[in-house]
């Protein structure tokens, strides 16, 4: 079948909404374009370790299914569900159904999902295609994506350096092509850290905007499914897809009125909005770079001249916080039910986080959760005279693969507090926040800047970004891969 969108348009240059139109119209099935990113998998993967699990049968079945249920719409007349017959691919954080799922280590090599996640669920009621497993560090732990499992995930604008984390191979996979958009997770900025050095739009929904469940706990509240893109609509239209809560749920949010959703927002202009800016960290030592500077300024340029009010504010959340955020994070890493005699098999990385985490007693994990709870309180309040903050998303340019890697997992650690000094705060307090790729470097490089939102609030976020990307669009910068 040819594309209506010229001859030299390939189909992995297409959106996730303009697919969507040409399986709907039969301008193109579901099986070509699946059959497209597969083989693009296949050529590509080993360079930019993006997938961890390809589901090729599953896959090629899903998009059978996709145009025959197309044909049977144009025939019957009958509704289609938003994403049916385009490939999305799941990290393998997430459970699919008969699929491998590995959490990033090679103890769990073999393990099979018996089951999907519920937001697993919703994407499959949305009409996707599972294209595969995507690589994620082990356990979701760290905020670069390099394992025993496969190779490093890559940024594909520069293959020396890394994809980020936890959804590495999320972004990875988007900005190679490899797929359209993808679902990635975002326990302390794992969504918006590999969208900033992978130069694509990133989702961290409001705290309770999308099921944990069935399987993983949200005690804390700090981690939420999201998408991945390269245009704020296609982010959208994943988001309206994977939102929804479930009975036992501990967090939750309504959902939006009655007619309207978050694509809605992404053609809906924003006003004119009250807009934080600040470079203060938390973080000893996290000295911000001169090109994320470069992008924070010129995104505030570009703000201004939209129309907008841009204020300069010092961050409203207290630094004496941060031992108490690190302590509830070690705590974290202790979740997986490893035995004794496999912990040597872990990275030396997730070994250390497990131990700080097990020297936490259950007294102390609950007197730093109050601590937080009280820290994120009054930040709350002060956040909320803004209609978004505006910050770095990241303090350094993409990272070279190895980099985290080549100091003892104490320097380790602390390397990660320095290049993601903001991403967590808005886990911590469960606000929305966006990483929007507006800016590259001399050399090529993508540096995100990141916008936070007053709870429930992420249409603010949509409205604005997409502003932001009409005039300064980004969709068809593509890396040398492309």
């Amino acid at each position: 079948m040819s594309l209506p969108f010229g001859d030299v348009t390939q189909i992995h240059d297409l959106t996730v909404t303009e697919l969507a139109a040409a399986i709907r119209t039969g301008e193109t099935s579901s099986a070509e374009i699946t059959e497209h990113y597969l083989n693009r998998i296949d050529r590509l993967n080993e360079q930019v370790g993006a997938f961890y699990t390809v589901t090729h049968e599953l896959a090629r079945e899903q998009a059978a299914n996709a145009d025959k249920a197309v044909l049977a719409s144009r025939k019957n007349g009958g509704e289609l569900p938003p994403l049916t017959g385009v490939p999305i691919p799941i990290k393998d954080l997430n459970m699919v159904a008969g699929v491998r799922l590995t959490f990033g280590s090679v103890i769990l090599a073999d393990n099979v999902a018996d089951q999907d996640d519920y937001m697993v669920q919703h994407l499959r009621s949305a009409g996707i295609v599972i294209t595969g497993k995507t690589a994620t560090p082990e356990f979701g732990l760290p905020c670069y994506t390099e394992t025993k499992i496969g190779p490093p995930a890559r940024t594909p604008w520069d293959l020396t350096r890394s994809a980020g984390g936890s959804s590495g191979g999320a972004a990875a996979a988007v900005a190679s092509g490899l797929a359209p958009a993808a679902q990635g997770s975002d326990g302390g900025g794992s969504i918006r850290i590999p969208a900033s050095v992978c130069g694509l739009f990133g989702i961290k929904p409001t705290r309770g905007r999308i099921s944990e469940g069935p399987i993983m706990p949200d005690l804390t509240g700090l981690s939420i499914d999201g998408p991945l893109a390269r245009t704020v609509a296609d982010a959208a239209l994943l988001l309206d897809a994977m939102t929804g809560n479930h009975p036992g749920d501990m967090y939750t949010l309504p959902p939006l009125p009655g007619g309207e959703s978050f694509l809605g927002y992404a053609d809906r202009e924003p006003g004119r909005l009250r807009i934080a800016r600040s470079l203060t960290t938390l973080i000893d030592g996290a000295d911000v770079h001169p090109d994320c500077v470069a992008a924070y300024e010129e995104a505030t340029r570009l703000l201004v001249s939209l129309g907008h009010e841009v204020e300069e504010v010092d961050l409203p959340f207290p630094k004496e916080a941060v031992p108490s955020f690190l302590a509830l994070w070690y705590a974290m890493a202790t979740l997986a039910p490893i035995a004794p005699e496999q912990e040597s098999e872990l990275l030396p990385l997730t070994q250390y986080l497990r131990a700080k985490g097990m020297e936490v007693s259950a007294a102390e994990l609950l007197f730093h959760q109050a601590i937080l709870q009280g820290s994120v309180r009054p930040a709350i309040t002060a956040t909320n005279a803004y209609d978004a903050i505006l910050t770095p998303t990241l303090a350094l340019p993409p990272r070279p693969v190895g980099w985290f890697d080549e100091v003892p997992p104490p320097e380790n650690f602390v390397r990660q507090t320095q290049f993601t000094p903001w991403t967590a705060l808005y886990n911590l307090s469960g606000q929305p926040a966006v990483s929007v790729p507006l800016h590259w470097t001399d050399e090529g490089l993508p540096i995100g800047i990141m916008l936070a939102g007053r709870m429930g609030a992420e249409g603010t976020l949509i409205s604005l970004s997409a502003q932001l990307e009409a005039a300064k669009p980004w969709k068809d910068k593509h890396p040398p891969i492309w």
